[in-house]
């Protein structure tokens, strides 16, 4: 997306992000305030010039969690992304993001038979949208003064 606007980047401008690690209640590990990596997937340009590259790192964090049950009661993680960095600043992001596990068809023995849902996994390498929460002020390289012209040859 462009934004427009000269020389700012319009906070709410969508910025593709990706994750750098897997998400999942499969081990019940997982819990709610976990930080995790993210990166920038798609560049963003301001006038064709490239302003956050991709690779920009971006933090997220899991916002709830809950553990997949008996009775096909399946699993269900949501997460928002919080934040990236570019050139040692700390950029606001926002936009939240989740996975619900499948209804459940595992049939497990325990004292008889029930079915238990499924995990919810987000896969590392998936996208996801976030938002800038702020604006960005771009940097105008100072303008550049015509070369002094050169006298003609005698």
């Amino acid at each position: 997306m462009a934004p427009a606007n000269g020389s700012v980047i319009q906070s709410g401008t969508e910025i593709v992000l990706k994750l750098r690690e897997e998400l999942t209640t499969d081990k019940k590990k997982l819990k709610a305030g976990y930080r995790f990596q993210m990166e920038v997937a798609e560049p963003v340009r301001l006038n064709n010039q490239i302003i956050i590259p991709p690779g920009t790192p971006a933090i997220g964090e899991v916002t709830e969690v809950r553990n997949k049950g008996m009775w096909g009661k399946s699993g269900y993680i949501e997460a928002r992304a919080i934040s990236m960095r570019i050139g040692g600043r700390t950029i606001r992001l926002s936009g939240s993001f989740d996975d619900k596990g499948a209804p459940g068809t595992d049939i497990i023995p325990v004292v008889g038979f029930f079915t238990s849902g499924r995990s919810a996994t987000i896969a590392s390498g998936s996208t996801v949208k976030a938002f800038l929460d702020e604006d960005i002020v771009v940097a105008q390289p100072p303008a550049t003064s015509p070369a002094p012209a050169k006298p003609a040859p005698k």
